[in-house]
């Protein structure tokens, strides 16, 4: 079973099929999503799932935002955020006990470290954070680090966490038909050794593909080290 799901949807309304059909192939505990473009007024339902979520409204079209399912099989709380990321988080029980954060960082905005931090410092541990960060580095598969990168490398150094991406990509780029990694899985040390992280194959519909994080049965891990690959990945 596949425990998370992360996936910037890009329009949740109109992707409500796509979000069905993860769901009922991969039935994940939790599934969060990036970009979901939803106005603060809009009511929205998911049979079997529990929601929390964060509109960002636009002076004429909503943009952003942030949105986290948990199923109702696995107790779950929220977990109250004061910061001003676009970021959602719950309690959920998977295995064990484990906090999960959704967040979007959008391309063009200046992002404090200072913001990161406090963000992560309200995080109960365990934790696993699952977003679109718009970040480069070789880290996990570019050949150049961005100012974004950096920050996250540095997120990621001060705080002891691990990242799970490996060489897959996570975003197609149908201008230049390129792939990227966007998308990023980062989690606290004790978590490591229980995860494992592979990337769907399908977009549904996106230019993102999902991500899966899933729990490791038995002993030992299936994590593989990240490291610079200048592959590309092929659709289909």
């Amino acid at each position: 079973m596949t425990s998370f799901i992360s996936w910037n949807c890009r329009g949740l309304r109109t992707r409500l099929d796509d979000l069905k059909s993860l769901l009922s192939t991969y039935k994940p505990a939790c599934i969060v999503l990036q970009e979901t473009f939803l106005k603060s007024p809009m009511t929205l339902q998911v049979r079997g799932y529990n929601c929390v979520r964060r509109d960002v409204d636009g002076d004429t079209s909503p943009n952003g935002g942030v949105c986290l399912f948990t199923s109702h099989l696995y107790p779950s709380n929220v977990v109250t955020l004061h910061t001003s990321l676009q970021a959602v988080a719950v309690r959920i029980h998977v295995h064990s006990l484990v906090t999960v954060c959704c967040v979007y960082l959008p391309p063009n905005d200046v992002v404090p470290q200072v913001d990161l931090n406090h963000l992560v410092s309200q995080l109960p541990a365990p934790f696993i954070l699952l977003g679109d960060f718009n970040g480069h580095s070789p880290l996990w598969g570019h050949d150049v680090t961005n100012s974004r990168g950096r920050q996250i490398e540095q997120l990621i150094s001060d705080h002891c966490l691990c990242l799970l991406n490996n060489d897959e990509k996570t975003y197609f780029h149908a201008p230049t038909r390129t792939f990227h990694s966007l998308d990023l899985a980062i989690c606290s040390p004790t978590l490591l050794p229980m995860l494992n992280f592979e990337v769907a194959n399908d977009l549904h519909n996106s230019d993102h593909f999902p991500l899966l994080v899933s729990h490791v049965n038995g002993a030992g891990t299936r994590f593989r080290p990240p490291h610079l690959s200048l592959s590309s990945r092929r659709l289909g």
